[in-house]
């Protein structure tokens, strides 16, 4: 198989969907990797590593759409990149078509095979190709509110971790998945006050026990979460509902009640926020606006600030189900493994997971239904 490697072109988008190693491991399976020059630079990887590796390298993007059957990539394609799309094509990356009307009819009317990273699932639930971002992203998100938590970012002025004789900060984490976990983790090793909320009774035990009781668990309703809104000083926004737009928990009415200078960081942002007042998506260059008084953090690739972590940890789980679909071709590959075929959003004109055609009123149609 043809597999081609474009640079990301989402603004401050660092990553890069194969590392030199995935690149090795696809031309010993016997494909070509085409490759734009320049896409590794982000994360730390030259072109010369790529040469050495095996792969092609091309000088644009249209090289690099039109001469393969198979493009991976980390973040969704954007308008100008539709113009590739094809019938006989496989897309795999991330797509997050709940929240993007005009990516998910674009795909639709190319007739193209898209494969979402973040909605293969195991059969045990877990979501193999979103956890390590979810780690990141979770990580990031403490150590992100706590910059913005300071005085000349727009913050109250709040040391998370307080001093001898004054009280830590308050941080509220709404989702105990693994972004939640991840950064609860982060916010307890800074010292932080730090209080999560799931609406699992189950997931709160294990969270209690995971950190020996060291973070307060909350049950998930409307009461608690506004009572808890009004006094943190770092509000994490850590919701997923695999494939399907995130719920709004925090009212704006809520985000109102909170300390001018606190700080919202909403990881769901890609998956269209679960806290209403986060309107729009930013950017790494221009990450923060202030609603009521409180600084919102709405960057979707969260994770392309550390590109070069990142992209290790995102190839770690992507380069299997890669080489799976380089050899077997995409319908055979998901035949082949269920978890890969959850991962099917788009397939010959037709929306192929129920929570995105639910997400923009369009009909579900059934992977099995259209290649039996």
């Amino acid at each position: 198989m043809k597999i081609g490697l474009p640079t990301e072109i989402k603004p401050d988008e660092n990553r890069v969907a194969l590392t030199p190693a995935g690149v090795m491991a696809l031309t010993r399976d016997g494909h070509q990797v085409l490759i734009q020059q320049g896409a590794g630079l982000g994360s730390g990887f030259s072109d010369d590593q790529y040469r050495n590796a095996g792969g092609t390298l091309v000088p644009t993007a249209e090289d690099v759409w039109t001469g393969a059957e198979m493009v991976i990539k980390v973040k969704e394609p954007l308008p100008e990149e539709y113009r590739y799309f094809r019938k006989d094509l496989v897309l795999f990356t991330y797509l997050h078509l709940a929240p993007e009307p005009e990516l998910t009819q674009a795909l639709v009317d190319s007739g193209i095979t898209a494969i979402a990273y973040e909605t293969v699932q195991a059969a045990d639930g877990s979501l193999p190709l979103l956890t390590p971002m979810s780690e990141v992203a979770g990580r990031m998100a403490t150590q992100i509110g706590a910059h913005f938590l300071e005085k000349p970012q727009g913050g109250r002025g709040i040391l998370l971790g307080g001093v001898p004789g004054v009280l830590p900060g308050s941080v509220l984490v709404i989702g105990g998945g693994i972004v939640g976990t991840n950064a609860a983790r982060i916010a307890l090793g800074l010292g932080a006050d730090v209080t999560i909320v799931d609406i699992n009774a189950d997931r709160l035990r294990q969270l209690d026990d995971m950190f020996h009781g060291h973070v307060r668990t909350l049950m998930s309703n409307e009461y608690n979460i506004a009572e808890a809104v009004k006094t943190c000083d770092l509000l994490v926004g850590a919701v997923l509902i695999p494939g399907a737009r995130a719920p709004h928990l925090v009212s704006e009415a809520m985000v109102a009640t909170m300390q001018p200078g606190s700080v919202i960081v909403d990881v769901a942002i890609d998956q269209g926020g679960s806290i209403e007042t986060i309107d729009h998506v930013t950017t790494h260059s221009h990450p923060t606006y202030v609603k009521h008084g409180v600084v919102h953090y709405a960057v979707a690739n969260m994770p392309g600030a550390v590109a070069r972590t990142s992209t290790l940890a995102l190839t770690n789980v992507t380069l299997p189900y890669a080489r799976l679909l380089a050899k077997y071709g995409a319908v055979e590959a998901m035949r082949r493994d269920p978890a890969l075929a959850k991962g099917l959003n788009v397939y010959q004109g037709a929306i192929t997971f129920k929570a995105v055609a639910e997400a923009h009123q369009k009909p579900y149609v059934a992977p099995q239904e259209i290649w039996s």
